[in-house]
């Protein structure tokens, strides 16, 4: 059984408070994106786990995959399985690749041994597994708040708009990116900024994260205003970066002015 786990970008993305467990409350809307990852789990006669395409780093026992499927094995006796991941999705990019892959993971097992998770189950072993891993259990926007598992149904409907992903070779670290960041209360509720045009999020859609990131990486932050030169209606930084996103009303096609990065585009569904 084959699944194409996708990724998301960050509307918006608040660092609220930081919470005795060491983790932070924040808030933000995980948007899904048709740029996919190849997921493909089958019974076997023992386990085994492979992976082509893009490199992960780490140990392979760490994986999310493999920890999703020792999860469920535990859970439900499940038989062994042979999963291949084909890796299309950059990591350490603000996309939630991994996540998602692990989320997928969940939903294969599901149907290959007809276990008949429901929706509210999958999302709590996801929510096991990482932060942002329970989002990828549906396949539409979310709200997050908590450490970002606890989801609720967000209106916001960019279909139809282009958008375009620009991941440079730089690696930001997540828990640096943490330490970097002030928690404070947002001034606006976020639902009332996605529900003002787009064209007015430039300055009220807020990723926390792109101050300090932007200050200790200055080619991100040119990202971010060579998609406003070249006329996007809005653009971030997604998650902990270093990815940065563009939404605009048509097709553009900016390979050559992020030559060398990693580059998508596409029309969202």
């Amino acid at each position: 059984m084959v699944a194409f786990p996708p990724c998301k970008i960050n509307l918006g993305l608040r660092i609220i408070s930081k919470r005795p467990d060491g983790y932070h409350d924040l808030e933000t809307c995980f948007y899904p994106v048709p740029w996919t990852d190849v997921l493909e789990i089958v019974r076997s006669d023992s386990f085994s786990f492979t992976q082509s395409g893009l490199p992960i780093p780490g140990q392979e026992a760490d994986n999310l995959c493999i920890g999703a499927y020792r999860m469920l094995q535990q859970e439900f006796q499940l038989a062994p399985v042979k999963i291949h991941l084909h890796k299309v999705l950059p990591t350490g990019a603000g996309l939630g690749g991994g996540s998602s892959d692990a989320a997928y993971t969940l939903r294969l097992l599901s149907q290959v041994f007809e276990l008949g998770l429901s929706t509210e189950q999958l999302h709590q072993y996801a929510a096991q597994l990482g932060s942002d891993c329970s989002f990828f259990i549906q396949d539409t926007p979310m709200l997050g708040s908590g450490r970002g598992q606890i989801l609720s149904p967000c209106s916001v409907i960019l279909t139809g708009l282009y958008l375009v992903i620009v991941k440079p070779e730089i690696h930001v670290s997540t828990a640096e990116a943490y330490q970097n960041v002030t928690p404070a209360k947002p001034d606006q509720f976020l639902t009332n900024v996605l529900d003002s045009p787009i064209s007015s999020w430039k300055n009220t859609l807020i990723n926390d994260f792109e101050k300090s990131v932007f200050e200790k990486y200055p080619r991100i932050r040119k990202i971010k205003d060579d998609l406003y030169e070249a006329g996007a209606l809005y653009a971030s930084m997604s998650g902990s970066g270093a990815s940065v996103f563009g939404i605009f009303n048509t097709p553009v096609n900016l390979k050559r002015t992020f030559a060398g990065m990693t580059y998508w585009a596409g029309t969202v569904s």
